[in-house]
């Protein structure tokens, strides 16, 4: 797993709506069984939108155990706030399902 700060301005949108906006996102690639698309971390603190956490957790081998949120009633993210010492910049982050928000780098 790498973990890297995107160096420009990243914003998250459901449909039209702003969600997020933040400088201070991380990129993520890791390898699980194949290598998976890279994902993007938001700071909790650059969500503008309120997320309404979820009963669901999962566990990462990697990162730790992960807990879930919702906006407007569907799940849009995840985050892993009990996170493991090699995932630790990932603490209040929060990353997005690719097929439920646009993001957008740059501009």
């Amino acid at each position: 797993m790498v973990i890297r700060p995107i160096k420009r301005t990243v914003r998250v949108y459901v449909n039209s709506t702003l969600i997020a906006q933040t400088q201070n996102a991380l990129r993520v690639m890791e390898m699980g069984k194949s290598l998976y698309d890279p994902a993007i971390y938001v700071p909790a603190s650059d969500i503008v939108a309120t997320l309404e956490p979820l009963e669901k957790t999962s566990h990462c081998p990697l990162k730790g155990d992960a807990g879930y949120a919702a906006y407007n009633g569907d799940e849009i993210a995840w985050t892993y706030d009990r996170s493991f010492d090699i995932s630790k910049q990932l603490d209040g982050h929060y990353a997005f399902w690719p097929d439920k928000v646009r993001i957008v780098e740059g501009e």
